[in-house]
């Protein structure tokens, strides 16, 4: 059985964070290098932060965002793949991300056509 591609988003609480000392980043770096060899097979690409600077397109206007004032913010995705939804869970539960309580991570699998 060949592998399925899945897009995890990152959900984040809005409101102030605080910055993490040099040393909390260091062992952060840490958890996610050693994350990211374990689980190597299934992360297809590690993704990355969004900006501020987006656009809303519907079929009659575009408009700038950010957009409406949001309980949770949208701050970043990955690509991963797996036999199926189970697996990609086992591997987003083991991952750096799930340690802040402010953190959710949502899974959806890509349909092919």
């Amino acid at each position: 059985m060949s592998n399925k591609k899945f897009m995890c988003i990152l959900r984040s609480e809005s409101g102030a964070c605080e910055k993490p000392s040099p040393s909390d980043m260091e062992t952060m770096y840490a958890k996610y290098q050693a994350w990211q060899s374990k689980f190597a097979k299934n992360i297809l690409d590690m993704g990355g932060a969004l900006s501020g600077a987006a656009a809303v397109v519907t079929n009659d206007s575009v408009k700038d965002g950010p957009f409406i004032e949001l309980k949770e913010v949208v701050g970043g995705y990955m690509l991963l793949s797996g036999e199926n939804l189970d697996e990609v869970v086992k591997v987003i539960q083991q991952s750096p991300m799930v340690e802040n309580p402010r953190t959710s991570l949502e899974i959806r699998e890509i349909s092919t056509p």
